[in-house]
């Protein structure tokens, strides 16, 4: 995703509230998982700054807007969040991925 296209999904984010926005079940279960705190989750979607890549993906014949988030929470850990935009924002997956890890096997 191009610079001028990410501002635009980082405006577009910003114009939600925590209240809009829907975690399925399966992303709140990887959450846990991952020991990652969806309030945490929710700020980073609300307030975009740490959001470093994205792109959109195909939503099929839901007419929903798909996006794979990539998030900076320090220099070597990044949060992944797949979302659906509509009125609503769903979280379908929430991903931790760590840089060293995959420098190892890279």
């Amino acid at each position: 995703m191009r610079v001028m296209e990410l501002n635009k999904l980082r405006e577009r984010l910003r114009r939600y509230r925590k209240s809009e926005i829907i975690i399925t079940n399966h992303a709140e279960l990887q959450a846990f998982v991952r020991e990652i705190d969806l309030d945490k989750v929710k700020e980073d979607i609300i307030n975009p700054v740490n959001l470093v890549y994205a792109r959109e993906q195909d939503a099929g014949k839901s007419g929903k807007e798909k996006h794979d988030c990539y998030f900076s929470q320090s220099k070597n850990v990044y949060h992944r969040y797949i979302l659906t935009l509509n009125s609503k924002i769903i979280i379908v997956t929430i991903i931790r991925i760590n840089r060293d890890w995959q420098k190892s096997i890279g």
